[in-house]
């Protein structure tokens, strides 16, 4: 499209080159000096001498296992000379890889001893290196494309206030009563005597005894309804005893939540 045919204002729009200090500048300025390394762009950024290695054999479809090492030296000499002229700073790492590069297109230039049947390529300790480097490399970057918390995923959290909770008490099952009556039987255990007596112990009168004892208190723990000192005997009629008491749902056994002490009253 002809300059002529545009409307007045892109005319203006395409005219101007740059705009200093609000002053619209239409021509560039005689005396404007523009310094050859104003602007250096290096887009490849290497982690050491291996990755760039790799990264020139690679970018060049080259077999690892068949370096051409005269090449591959002089393009990484180029690389090098760039990072000196661009005033990087270049570690000594790079420095000794340009060395043993040197040394491998030596000793193939030297001939092979005809006495040796076998001489081991003098690439392969590098192809060694290059090839664990890569597997190395490609894992550490398989790890970090993983989804990773907080920077890929973030867990959505919401909070919510009952302002009248329900309460729930937990239900007293067999195998908690059988718990607190083990514990019973155990501290029994440790005041046994050696002076036997027989006892007529009597499932009814224990019943009755358990009753008056929780009417007077309303509430009572497990553990106050036994007399470790009657022995096994007599904590095995009152442990009936409290049996029968709850099977007659005469008296209520509960607990304030799991793992506390069993309470019992009466069930008036």
């Amino acid at each position: 499209m002809a300059a002529d045919s545009l409307p007045p204002d892109e005319v203006f729009t395409a005219s101007v080159r740059a705009v200093v200090r609000g002053e619209v500048l239409k021509e560039w300025p005689q005396d404007l000096y523009i310094p050859p390394d104003a602007l250096e762009v290096i887009l490849e950024s290497f982690e050491g001498p291996l990755d760039l290695l790799l990264y020139l054999i690679r970018r060049q479809n080259i077999d690892i296992l068949d370096i051409p090492v005269a090449e591959i030296t002089r393009q990484y000499m180029e690389y090098i000379e760039v990072m000196r002229v661009a005033k990087l700073d270049l570690a000594a790492e790079y420095l000794v890889m340009a060395a043993m590069l040197a040394e491998i297109k030596s000793r193939m230039l030297l001939p092979k001893p005809i006495d040796e049947e076998y001489e081991e390529d003098p690439r392969a300790a590098l192809v060694r290196r290059l090839l664990e480097y890569e597997r190395y490399r490609d894992a550490a970057q398989q790890i970090d494309d993983l989804p990773r918390l907080e920077r890929d995923i973030f867990v959505a959290k919401a909070s919510f206030q009952d302002p009248t909770p329900l309460r729930l008490i937990p239900t007293v099952g067999m195998d908690e009563v059988a718990t607190a009556f083990q514990r019973v039987v155990e501290r029994a255990a440790h005041l046994k005597h050696l002076h036997v007596t027989r006892e007529l112990l009597s499932v009814r009168e224990r019943m009755t005894r358990i009753l008056n004892h929780l009417k007077a208190k309303k509430y009572g723990r497990f553990e106050e309804l036994f007399d470790v000192t009657e022995g096994r005997m007599g904590l095995v009629v009152s442990f009936i005893a409290i049996l029968e008491l709850c099977r007659d749902d005469l008296i209520i056994v509960v607990q304030d939540q799991s793992f506390a002490p069993i309470s019992v009253r009466t069930a008036a």
